[in-house]
């Protein structure tokens, strides 16, 4: 019965605390890629948590906290259909502000749709998670080896005895001549898994590094997608360099720009950069990491 719940409680990707775990983590990957410099009186995970999940952030004059970042949502729209104010909601400060974009406020994006990044981290970890848990059925199923078909109780009872003894390692074990029949004859018959042919942990683990590879790319951390096979040409790698760039430096460009103008606005300083800038092809045609 405890295996039984074993394998229905891991066959169940949604809303498991595996998969809660491969979200945290590639989220925290996710917000690593950038380097921030922030006011000292703002809170960091506060910011970069409602910048990634929520997908964007807003910053604003008060009263009495002075220059905050604060989470919103988006109303109105111009000529263009973009948002024209931010609705900031917070029981600390006085009733509902809506103010406009650009003007009394700058807003914080990712994504043109003002979206966040919980789709693909969700999507990568769930598939991650999933490929563990695959693994772990394997690895259980593999423990099962053998299965003895016993005539009687008694019998059964002596194969148990007798397969513990061998698995504890013991170096003579004695059976009962039950177990045998009157020409010499094995009184049993045995089911032999092939424990080897059946063994595809290592490849799902494989199969792992891929996702975390592909999560790697779509969110902008230089990796060579080693796993595709053992060498690569350096134009391969150039051009996933590339495309693990591409999708990013747009992200950069837009945040850099609102750094700007929030500095403009409100006096302050505020930057963003590459923690790790993306690998640069040289005249040679090696790779090299920028520091």
């Amino acid at each position: 019965p405890q295996y039984c719940n074993y394998v229905n409680n891991i066959a169940d990707v949604n809303a498991t605390d595996l998969t809660r775990f491969f979200h945290k983590y590639l989220l925290q990957k996710a917000v690593s890629v950038f380097k921030w410099n922030l006011p000292q009186t703002w809170n960091r995970d506060y910011f970069l948590y409602s910048l990634y999940c929520n997908g964007c952030v807003s910053v604003v004059q008060t009263d009495k906290y002075g220059v905050i970042p604060q989470h919103c949502t988006l109303m109105g729209y111009d000529v263009m259909y973009r948002p024209t104010n931010a609705v900031i909601t917070n029981p600390l400060l006085s009733g509902i502000l809506t103010p406009r974009i650009d003007t009394q406020c700058t807003l914080f994006k990712l994504n043109p749709d003002y979206t966040g990044i919980m789709d693909i981290v969700k999507t990568y970890g769930d598939l991650m998670a999933m490929s563990v848990q695959t693994a772990g059925i394997n690895l259980m199923n593999c423990n099962v080896s053998y299965v003895f078909a016993a005539k009687n109780k008694a019998a059964a009872v002596s194969f148990k005895e007798m397969f513990k003894k061998i698995v504890q390692g013991e170096p003579a074990v004695v059976v009962d001549k039950a177990l045998y029949n009157e020409d010499g004859s094995k009184a049993w018959d045995a089911f032999d898994q092939n424990v080897k042919q059946n063994y595809i942990a290592s490849e799902i683990l494989d199969d792992l590094r891929k996702w975390e590879n592909l999560f790697d790319t779509e969110i902008g951390i230089p990796n060579s997608n080693t796993g595709k096979r053992e060498r690569l040409i350096v134009d391969e790698v150039n051009s996933n360099n590339v495309e693990t760039a591409s999708k990013c430096e747009l992200w950069l460009e837009d945040l850099q720009k609102t750094c700007t103008k929030t500095n403009d606005l409100f006096g302050v300083d505020i930057s963003v950069d590459w923690r790790y800038k993306p690998v640069e092809k040289k005249e040679d045609g090696e790779c090299s990491i920028s520091q």
